[in-house]
């Protein structure tokens, strides 16, 4: 069967089909055109045409094929990151016209180092698709918030958890990323004995991270400072009073650093976990998936 060529535009590059770029994605994020034809309901030859036409569309070998799985290119890498904007902006588009236009106010909560990251893109993206909705946005621990959504003060919140933490029927984790120990760069705190740490009050993940990694390595330390919010232990640390356990990303600037040192043990994972009310309105599903489809850029 001859394939019709991909349609182009009046200065004649070609248009890049978003259905395909829908099962490009879908194959790279399950690791399998099996897998992938699952999700987007066709069969893996049908996934396997789009996938041989967008290679020839841009002249460009995507994935490597291997016996159980395919890993992508440093194209395909690339095009990943641009596909996904891609069709969060069609989805934006589609949206504008074609959705129920949605009203109202939507609540939500965040840990002050999750909203601070992940907000911005998320509130702007969803203000262009539905402008009649206002957001109230609520910052505390994670803890707080949980009392907050059963209180029914909120729609959604994301909130910071250990894997084996969370209960998985209260909603799901949408994010998981590295927690290290960070000091202020050319500090000494870290060298003080009992090590001087930074932690949030009990029931934070971070905390129990630390405390445990701490007591099974045998490592003496003290909290020195106390916040329930990320901006305080970081004061701390730039203060060189103490060391404290931060997601890999708060620690990217010239102040700070991460510890390489042995004696310190190493830190569990940290998930942010998104958990919708009882009463979630229409308006606050679709913030939510914004939020998911952020963190799923922030992946690539």
């Amino acid at each position: 069967m001859t394939q019709s060529p991909a349609p182009r535009s009046s200065n004649s590059q070609p248009l890049l089909d978003t259905d395909v770029l829908r099962s490009f994605v879908a194959i790279a994020e399950h690791g399998s055109f099996t897998r992938a034809a699952k999700a987007v309901f066709r069969t893996p030859s049908a996934l396997s045409m789009q996938i041989k036409r967008l290679e020839t569309t841009l002249d460009k070998a995507l994935f490597i094929r291997e016996a159980r799985q395919v890993r992508l290119t440093a194209h395909g890498e690339l095009l990943l990151r641009h596909a996904r904007q891609l069709l969060q902006l069609n989805a934006e588009t589609v949206a504008c016209f074609l959705a129920p236009e949605l009203e109202g106010t939507v609540r939500i909560g965040t840990p002050d180092d999750v909203g601070t990251r992940i907000l911005p893109r998320v509130l702007g993206a969803f203000a262009r698709s539905n402008p009649a909705v206002q957001v109230d946005v609520m910052t505390g621990t994670s803890r707080l918030l949980l009392q907050r959504l059963d209180a029914d003060e909120i729609d959604f919140t994301l909130v910071t958890t250990g894997k084996h933490d969370f209960d998985s029927k209260r909603g799901e984790i949408v994010h998981t990323e590295p927690l290290v120990w960070a000091a202020r760069r050319g500090g000494s705190a870290r060298l003080r004995e009992p090590l001087p740490v930074a932690l949030a009050e009990p029931g934070c993940a971070w905390r129990a991270s630390a405390v445990d990694a701490l007591h099974h390595a045998g490592r003496r330390y003290r909290v020195a400072y106390s916040s329930d919010h990320s901006a305080g232990q970081r004061a701390a640390v730039l203060a060189d009073l103490a060391v404290a356990p931060f997601p890999r990303p708060l620690v990217d600037s010239a102040d700070l650093e991460i510890i390489d040192d042995p004696g310190l043990p190493p830190l569990a994972e940290t998930h942010t976990a998104l958990v919708f009310g009882a009463q979630c309105s229409e308006a606050g599903k679709a913030l939510a998936q914004h939020v998911i489809d952020a963190f799923r850029a922030l992946r690539a």
